[in-house]
């Protein structure tokens, strides 16, 4: 065995850092008594070949510099402590531990018995300490040289306003489409073939929104049954994106090609933003395995219970929950994300259960030293942040409670356009809040619209398709005898429960996805579509799929007419809420009038064409109604100073099982309102209402009507 030489290094910056010459170790241990630097040959050998002692403890971390590494390196760490799991302590040195800050993953979990850190035949079960050595299975880190040519890359920083949001999969997106390369099928390249980017830039989103692309493990559980952990909220490293969805899946294979998508996703001029899981790890509850910060220093990393620190606070359904307030694990978050913004070119982030972030005690608390810390961050506080706005725990559902800076995926948005749609009675006057922006729940902070992340479906669920395909749940195929997923659908299946050959039931379905489409994209606020829905996906009513890496959760890209018919009215809707900037508007309405005239900025009306009164609003019978957008009353200015003005628009939406006539309200000089959107027909064509004076609304559909504002240009005083 050579020998390697071995400097004191230093404490920052956490994790293997290679400067061109040799490379630096730090690690973070409060706890523990000792900790060794592991050197594997490859990532196929069984034992390390050098075991290299770190005698320098700086604040609490561990570090050395090796001159003679370089990247590339394989390497673990073993950590020496108390085996103490009452008193919060699992150190083990007979497990290699994977380095919280690992760039780079040379080997992922290969699940043994030996990935335990306590004996699992032992009957007082995680009490005693387990002696095998797992250096043979452990996942492993690499030293990573980060050079990349990134070229003229810069951020996107498409203003809030603008952003319509596409969430998808990685792999689900391409790995069935037909004009992708085998070999970049389900893969970070396969992203940015030029039919992927073509489809995505067609559609007019203007940000991709990953599921989780942190490297993530599968459940023992889970490859028991066949199945694996598809959707990857089940973090293993922070800093890494995932190797299996690379092309050549090597431990700097997979890093050059991420930094590729994001850099040709740029290049079509789209936004990109990551689903990221901060709030646990992989490492799952006191049964759970060692694969890193467990053995590092449980005590530190994860909240444990007053009373018996053995066990976990568990406020994500997950096992366990980061200790929000340890510095070290805010510092760890903070410079991940920070990383995927500076080294990895990241335009964003969604929370995942972003209130066990804002847990520093028990309950949330939204001016938590997390947020103060991102709030602060030149870095940070300039990128797109998404929260998930509730939790497993008590107090967990913070819908509009988060503060400035942070937008929200409004939940509230959701059930109640899902509720309307549904022909659920007295549900208008909360429809109408959604519609308009949700101000009941972010203008008293100071908060804008585009607060509000508005979305219809989303990864957990039902698809677009499935919500008006099925009114139960039929996740069978994930082993858990149909007890997993959502109970509470809000959907609706016109009669027939999942496939049907029927027209009047297959029309019935269209309609339906037409018309919670329209209103999705029409909201004022940001809208999230779930990726596949515009091309009519179907899951065949599972609405947990988050173990089912396979055809059911895959996009189908072999389109039939009724789903090309569906992408086309999709796109023809983004076309309108990007043409238009009375749908995407930045400041709340204001119920005023225009100096003038009898014409206010956002008037309501009921199915008789009368201004909605109280009485109206809180009708239970109410399943109608009408709203009037004035394009000349926003109030706003555009980038240059100059007044921002738009046609007036007209949404009739009827969710009753009878037509009704709505009276078409007066336009200035008399103008014809136009037929702009109808979802009673599949094929949208625009028609001028000349001399019409009510406008026939079917059952169970939504009209857009418009009138073109006049020439003349307004001045300052044409607003009261």
């Amino acid at each position: 065995m050579t020998t390697l030489r071995t400097w004191p290094g230093h404490p920052y910056p956490l994790g293997a850092t290679w400067d061109g010459v040799g490379v630096n170790f730090a690690l973070f241990s409060e706890h523990a008594t000792g900790v060794e630097l592991c050197l594997f040959d490859s990532a196929d050998v069984v034992s390390e070949s050098h075991c290299i002692p770190l005698g320098e403890r700086t604040d609490m971390v561990w570090h050395a510099y090796l001159p003679d590494v370089r990247p590339g390196q394989v390497y673990g760490y073993r950590v020496y402590g108390p085996y103490d799991p009452p008193a919060g302590h699992r150190f083990n040195p007979a497990k290699v531990v994977l380095d919280p800050y690992a760039k780079a993953i040379a080997r992922r979990v290969r699940w043994t018995d030996e990935m335990y850190g306590y004996d699992t035949g032992d009957a007082r079960q995680d009490l005693a300490i387990d002696s095998r050595d797992n250096a043979a299975y452990a996942p492993l880190a690499a030293v990573l040289d980060p050079a990349f040519t990134w070229g003229d890359d810069r951020p996107r920083r498409t203003p809030w306003y603008q952003t319509v949001i596409y969430e998808t999969h990685v792999k689900g997106l391409t790995k069935l489409h037909p004009g992708v390369p085998e070999h970049l099928r389900g893969t970070y390249l396969g992203l940015i073939v030029e039919p992927v980017l073509r489809h995505l830039t067609d559609l007019g989103v203007t940000a991709v929104e990953l599921m989780p692309v942190h490297q993530h493990a599968d459940e023992r559980a889970l490859l028991a049954r066949g199945l694996s952990n598809y959707w990857g909220y089940n973090t293993l490293s922070y800093f890494v994106p995932h190797i299996e969805y690379a092309a050549h899946p090597t431990a700097h294979g997979s890093v050059r090609e991420f930094k590729m998508m994001v850099r040709g996703l740029h290049a079509a001029g789209l936004e990109v933003i990551l689903d990221v899981v901060y709030n646990h790890t992989a490492e799952g509850n006191h049964l759970g395995p060692t694969f890193s910060l467990r053995g590092i220093d449980n005590a530190s990393y994860y909240r444990l219970t007053a009373d018996n620190r053995r066990l976990y606070q568990d406020f994500t359904g997950c096992g366990n929950t980061l200790n929000m307030r340890s510095p070290r694990v805010l510092q760890l978050i903070m410079d991940s994300l920070r990383y995927w913004v500076l080294e990895m070119h990241i335009d964003g982030f969604r929370f995942d259960l972003a209130s066990a972030l804002a847990r520093e005690l028990h309950d949330v608390d939204k001016l938590g030293a997390f947020f103060d810390i991102i709030h602060q961050d030149p870095i940070l506080s300039q990128v797109k942040l998404i929260a998930e706005p509730w939790d497993l725990g008590e107090g967990g559902y913070q819908v509009g409670n988060f503060p400035v800076l942070w937008t929200e995926l409004n939940g509230k948005y959701r059930d109640s356009v899902r509720r309307f749609w549904r022909g659920d009675g007295g549900v208008v006057s909360e429809l109408a809040s959604r519609l308009a922006g949700s101000s009941d729940l972010y203008s008293q902070s100071g908060r804008r619209p585009y607060s509000s992340i508005n979305f219809v479906t989303a990864h957990d669920g039902f698809t677009l398709r499935d919500l008006a395909s099925y009114l139960q749940k039929h996740n069978e195929a994930n082993g858990e005898n149909n007890a997993d997923g959502e109970n509470n659908n809000l959907s609706m299946n016109c009669g027939v429960e999942g496939p049907s050959d029927d027209p009047r039931v297959r029309e019935c379905r269209a309609r339906h996805a037409r018309n919670l489409m329209a209103t999705l994209l029409l909201s004022e606020g940001v809208p999230m579509m779930y990726g596949g829905d515009e091309i009519w996906r179907t899951q065949h009513g599972n609405n947990n799929a988050y173990c089912q890496d396979n055809e059911l959760s895959w996009y189908q890209w072999g389109l039939k007419a009724d789903q090309a018919e569906f992408l086309h009215f999709v796109r023809q809707l983004v076309a309108l809420r990007h043409q238009h900037p009375v749908f995407r508007r930045r400041r709340f309405f204001e119920g005023r009038q225009i100096r003038g005239t009898n014409v206010k900025d956002l008037t309501w009306f009921d199915a008789d064409g009368r201004e909605m009164t109280d009485e109206a609003w809180n009708a239970h019978h109410a399943r109608a109604i009408g709203v009037r957008l004035a394009g000349d009353a926003i109030e706003e200015v555009d980038e240059r100073g100059e007044r921002i003005l738009d046609d007036t628009f007209l949404l009739l939406l009827n969710a009753d099982d009878a037509p009704i006539r709505f009276p078409l309200p007066p336009t200035e000089g008399g103008l014809p309102w136009e037929r702009v959107i109808d979802t009673s027909s599949a094929r949208q064509t625009i028609e001028v209402l000349q001399g019409i004076e009510r406008y026939d609304v079917k059952a169970h559909s939504l009209a857009v009507l418009s009138v073109q504002r006049p020439s003349r240009t307004l001045d300052s005083d044409t607003f009261a």
